[in-house]
């Protein structure tokens, strides 16, 4: 008599189910991303519809040149706005570079040398000194405006009965340079301490047994880590100096007005050239999206560090 042996009962085949369920996740996942995509989309179309109106209109010969006809392709494409626009600018942005390349960089390495010794090297009365610092970020410009100017003709007054020169300060741009200055150090400070609190304290510490002092470590250590944040500082304060429009007005006279001075004078008396506005317009935004452009990647980097500190 044969006996004939048999496992247990097989499970039920689910791999059908499995693979339906895996199908409609990954479709789940295709739509997501598709409706992701397309907001995305229309977000840059939205946001991208004010810089078409610049830019066909500032291609557009004055007699196209119309608020009537701002979407229209120019029938006529011409760069003498431009060329027009390049000469009456011109000066303004030759003003600004002088007043944000070294502003923004003065800005960054006083921010930097009051961050660290307010981390760093804490002394009595640090904390106390940090908050006045954060107090001068929440002055406006409207409440400083008089004594501002009441300094620098007093500053020029000094100035010339020492060196002879005149007009030094009031009405050039050295005056608007120390106002941007003095200005942005609060932010500055606040920039580059947080970002520097999440440099170890044990690193410190290390160059301190070697022997090094306050500013062979900042020198040695500290600066050679600073990239991120000397770039949050140098985009925040160079786009500020290259927009300032209300310093720039009480400060600075005709000889020495930035780019947005000069941008708002760019009109006519009885017809109004849009064409040369917005390639001015376009003219004066280049240098800032050229700073986005090379130091952006390394912005959010540098504003979120020490955010997350302890």
């Amino acid at each position: 008599m044969t006996t004939t042996v048999t496992g247990p009962p097989a499970a039920p085949v689910r791999g059908g189910a499995t693979g339906d369920a895996g199908g409609r996740a990954r479709r789940r996942a295709r739509l997501s991303r598709g409706v992701r995509l397309t907001l995305l989309v229309a977000f840059l179309l939205v946001f991208l519809i004010p810089i078409y109106v610049l830019l066909v209109t500032s291609f557009k010969p004055l007699t196209e040149a119309d608020p009537g006809r701002a979407w229209a392709l120019p029938e006529v494409w011409t760069a003498e706005p431009w060329r027009v626009a390049w000469e009456k600018l011109a000066p303004g942005i030759w003003n600004s570079v002088l007043l944000a390349v070294p502003g923004s960089l003065i800005s960054a390495v006083l921010g930097s040398m009051n961050g660290y010794v307010l981390s760093k090297w804490r002394f009595p009365g640090s904390d106390v000194l940090f908050t006045l610092f954060l107090f001068g970020m929440f002055i406006p410009y409207q409440g400083v405006m008089i004594p501002l100017v009441q300094l620098l003709v007093k500053l020029n007054e000094v100035t010339l009965a020492v060196t002879g020169v005149p007009g030094v300060f009031y009405g050039a741009i050295p005056g608007l340079l120390l106002a941007h200055v003095v200005y942005g150090i609060p932010i500055c400070t606040l920039i580059f301490r947080n970002y520097y609190v999440t440099i170890p304290d044990e690193l410190i510490e290390a160059s301190r047994v070697d022997g090094a002092g306050m500013l062979r470590t900042y020198w040695s250590v500290v600066l050679p880590v600073s990239g991120p944040a000397f770039a949050v500082v140098i985009i925040w304060q160079f786009t500020s100096m290259w927009n300032d429009f209300l310093f720039a007005v009480f400060l600075t006279g005709p000889q020495s007005w930035p780019t947005t001075v000069m941008l708002n004078n760019i009109a006519g008396a009885q017809t109004v050239p849009y064409s040369q506005q917005m390639a001015a317009a376009l003219l004066a935004s280049i240098p800032t999206m050229i700073i986005y452009v090379l130091l952006g990647r390394f912005f959010m980097r540098g504003l979120m560090a020490g955010a997350l500190k302890g």
